[in-house]
């Protein structure tokens, strides 16, 4: 699990869907006054150079954020109020930097909101701790993620969104983000968990949504969401990440209109074949 660093894979398609899904979840808790807490479980160094040796290796910024970049003002406006956050970490106007989720959260939460991240890895945990040094009610830790949400759940401001994004490089890590969200919702059923995962010719990725579901289904106050953009196809040895998913337990009630929105454009902008497609289901409380 150490060795991953999310510098390789930076701005590419899955982060501009998760960080579409956490923009406007963030966006919609800061509607009200009450200051609520975001738990970032695996928070990666906050930012990161796509001119970089990493992120140029296969330049998957290229066929990602760089495709939304320069259309800020041509694009549905829960897109563009991401991609000019995006913008917003590159002051001189070209893109250099992409922000990852802990930048994203430090652009939107207010002074009074509460930001508790997790980072493992011990050279992204020291640029994370770095760039929100100054930040107010923050705590970086480089404790296990997961492990953590006993702790931080339920919340002292009982308003509470949580995300995971475990870079699943070990199959474990599907049984362990199943179990924290269960944990989750079982100690504070109100909270909106965000879930991104890749999507896999693998049959521990084909399940995790129908499992999420299913989890959501037994313990979310406000029911779930379920996003999906399909960008590629796999190799013929049915290899590579084809796109992505995000599951949102106890969705904002405006999420779904606003990804209706912004998903077919994500298709035509992103796709990478003929096949490209989202899927986007919803169930109530």
């Amino acid at each position: 699990m150490l060795a991953y660093r999310h510098a390789f894979h930076a701005g590419n398609h899955a982060d501009v869907l998760k960080h579409l899904v956490l923009t406007r979840v963030l966006r919609y808790m800061g509607e009200k006054d009450k200051p609520y807490t975001l738990i970032d479980t695996h928070a990666g160094a906050g930012g990161y150079s796509v001119e970089g040796r990493y992120a140029q290796k296969n330049a998957e910024y290229a066929t990602g954020i760089a495709k939304l970049y320069d259309e800020v003002d041509t694009l549905p406006a829960p897109l563009a109020d991401y991609v000019q956050l995006v913008r917003d970490f590159n002051p001189d106007g070209q893109l250099r930097q992409y922000p990852g989720s802990p930048a994203i959260a430090n652009f939107v939460l207010r002074d009074t909101d509460r930001l508790r991240v997790y980072e493992l890895h011990p050279t992204d945990h020291r640029i994370l701790a770095s760039y929100l040094e100054a930040r107010p009610n923050t705590q970086v830790s480089d404790r296990d993620g997961f492990a953590a949400i006993k702790a931080e759940l339920p919340s002292s401001t009982r308003r509470a969104a949580l995300l995971m994004d475990p870079p699943y490089e070990i199959k474990t890590d599907y049984a362990k983000v199943l179990t924290a969200v269960r944990e989750a919702l079982e100690r504070a059923p109100d909270t909106v968990v965000m879930v991104w995962y890749p999507q896999l010719q693998l049959l521990e990725s084909t399940q995790l949504a129908q499992r999420l579901k299913a989890s959501a289904d037994a313990a979310a106050k406000k029911g779930w969401l379920h996003a999906r953009l399909t960008v590629a196809q796999a190799d013929e040895r049915g290899f590579g990440m084809m796109g992505s998913g995000m599951f949102i337990a106890n969705p904002p009630f405006t999420l779904h209109d606003e990804l209706a929105e912004c998903l077919p454009l994500l298709v035509e902008q992103l796709g990478q074949y003929d096949g490209a497609n989202f899927v986007l289901e919803q169930k109530a409380s």
